[in-house]
């Protein structure tokens, strides 16, 4: 193989990972809601700030041009937070009405008087 072929090869394999890396980046901004939930535990979320923290330090598994494990990091955390966060949202939604103190639009309900 001469080293055209292998200049596109590498050019295409960068064009991947780094799709896949913008991909990862618009997901991560959009768990900040679930990060502020309260029914999620803090163990999932402590997880995830984990993998950021992985993915931003230079010291890696597989060295900085191959962005692999990095990727493969966030996308577990995200995978076990986005469960997390299902988990408390069925939780939530198993409990009585009469238990629960807020309504749909977010005020306080008062229960009813017998």
């Amino acid at each position: 193989m001469d080293s055209t072929l292998w200049l596109i090869v590498a050019v295409v394999l960068a064009l991947v990972a780094a799709s896949a890396a913008s991909v990862l980046l618009v997901r991560v901004f959009r768990t900040r809601r679930m990060l502020l939930d309260a029914g999620v535990p803090l163990q999932s979320k402590a997880l995830f700030w984990a993998a950021v923290i992985y993915t931003i330090s230079p010291i890696d598994l597989v060295p900085d041009p191959v962005y692999l494990d990095d990727i493969g990091v966030l996308l577990v955390a995200l995978r076990m937070l986005h469960a997390a966060a299902a988990r408390s949202g069925a939780d939530l939604e198993k409990q009585p009405a009469e238990s629960k103190s807020t309504s749909t639009d977010g005020t306080a309900r008062v229960p009813p008087s017998q």
